[in-house]
């Protein structure tokens, strides 16, 4: 079976705190409650100076209007007002971090702007809420960590660099880049920090970013609710380690959308207990490709279920991507020992460029060979392959569907398949172990390893469910 990527992602977990002192609204630091949902913010479109409406008082008389001589109060927090030299070289943390708590406790809602023609340096932060009104952040600049390990302050975590925590309702936006400086960090032996960090906030939105070179993961989102990123571009070396361009852990309600992914590892990776996320129009690769599960692809669900863990994914939807020149394309990968389940999947209007495994899942994913065989497995049902193809590197089988002895794959279903080899005019045959389903089209490659109906002891797996 397919051994570990050399590449393998690694994940903090997922509900422990930040590591360093917040910059905290100080109007709300006592508030430790979780966020409660609310709809989703809409997005906000240029920075403006403005007035906030006059609101009624208790008694529902509105106040007198300000004599006409008076300047209407100011929602934009430029940095620059807050002492940012933004020379790329100045340390701007204090700044930002000023910045940040002005626009968060403002009663109106508030733009932090980071503006255009400037480089600002910030050491790892965290921008805390949660915030009284609506906060955008907005960068049209550069914003970059310390340049390498030998910059990066001794008393600063290098596990992360900017977290935005309890972040209710912020914008994260601009035509700027996020440059995450990793290159003096892919060589080190050490898991170094992650540029983006999104932890248990809600209704946010990532618009418009360019984010590249991170030493680690670009983006992750922890247990966060109702998050949409639209019109981002991820950029890193394909051989860069570790550089997942978008991550998800322990959230609800995410859409990813009109993107362009190219990384050094998984292009989206969907880790355990992510349920409800759409994934429309974006391009991937070269990368690992999408991978769903406890570790890293396009679409990679996974990898999930490491060392006897139990990992619950559903509900996930991927359409219209592209997918170049990347080792996987759509994957769900899971270790042996796990228990739970990934259920009710959607791939659908996929096209492949030479990628090397267009289709896969690896229920024997492990850090050693050969990988034994464990007695209780992440339960894969419900999964559609619809409308994929284009061609694949002709090493490896365009479909690999290796299931867990212990716990098949069930209700497979393909349709409208058509992966033809980049190279050659060989069709390689599809892989199939221990996987149920139909396909409802004529496939290329033929795939009639796949078991038909279900397997006799079904309710036997029914307890590895979520």
């Amino acid at each position: 079976m397919a051994g570990a990527p050399s590449g393998e992602s690694s994940s903090d977990p997922p509900a422990s705190p930040p590591e360093q002192n917040a910059s905290r609204s100080q109007g709300n630091s006592s508030n430790t409650s979780a966020p409660q949902l609310a709809p989703a913010p809409e997005p906000t479109s240029g920075v403006t100076n403005g007035t906030n409406s006059t609101s009624p008082t208790s008694s529902g008389i509105p106040p007198s209007p300000s004599p006409s001589t008076a300047s209407p109060p100011s929602n934009v927090f430029d940095v620059r007002d807050f002492g940012a030299v933004g020379d790329g070289v100045a340390d701007d943390t204090e700044a930002f971090r000023s910045a940040w708590d002005s626009a968060c406790q403002s009663a109106v809602s508030g733009v932090l702007l980071a503006p255009l023609g400037h480089a600002f340096m910030i050491r790892s932060t965290i921008f805390a809420g949660p915030c009284v009104g609506r906060l955008v952040f907005q960068v049209d600049g550069v914003l970059m960590p310390p340049d390498g390990p030998d910059s990066w302050p001794r008393n600063n975590s290098r596990r992360q660099w900017l977290v935005f925590y309890r972040a209710d309702g912020v914008s994260l936006k601009g035509g700027g880049l996020i440059d995450g400086r990793g290159h003096k960090w892919w060589d080190l032996p050490c898991k170094p920090h992650k540029a983006l960090r999104f932890f248990m906030s809600s209704n946010l939105t990532v618009h418009g970013l360019k984010i590249e070179n991170s030493p680690q993961f670009h983006f992750r989102f922890d247990n966060c609710n109702n998050v949409t990123v639209d019109s981002i571009t991820i950029s890193s070396p394909a051989l860069s380690p570790n550089t997942d361009g978008i991550h998800v852990e322990n959230s609800n309600s995410v859409g990813i959308y009109n993107s362009i992914i190219s990384n050094g590892d998984d292009c989206i990776s969907i880790g355990s207990g992510s349920l409800n996320i759409d994934i429309q129009n974006v391009t991937c690769g070269p990368s690992h490709g999408i991978r769903n599960g406890l570790t890293s692809s396009m679409d990679s669900i996974g990898s999930l279920g490491k060392q006897n863990s139990r990992a619950c994914v559903a509900n996930i939807t991927v359409r219209n991507a592209v997918i170049k020149q990347s080792d996987n394309g759509v994957r769900i990968k899971t270790w042996q020992g796990g228990q739970g389940s990934v259920s009710a999947v959607t791939f659908d209007g996929i096209k492949m460029e030479a990628v090397r495994n267009p289709i896969i899942v690896d229920q024997y994913y492990c850090l050693s060979k050969p990988c034994a065989n464990q007695t209780s497995a992440v339960r894969i049902s419900d999964v559609v392959y619809s409308n994929i193809k284009g061609t694949y590197d002709i090493r490896t089988p365009p479909i690999h569907l290796g299931c867990s002895d212990a716990v098949p794959c069930t209700n497979i279903t393909l349709s409208e398949v058509e992966l033809l080899p980049a190279q050659g005019d060989v069709v390689s045959e599809a892989f199939c172990w221990n996987a149920y389903g139909a396909t409802t089209t004529i496939t290329i490659p033929p795939v009639s390893c796949l078991l038909d109906g279900l397997p006799r002891s079904i309710m036997d797996y029914e307890v590895g469910r979520c």
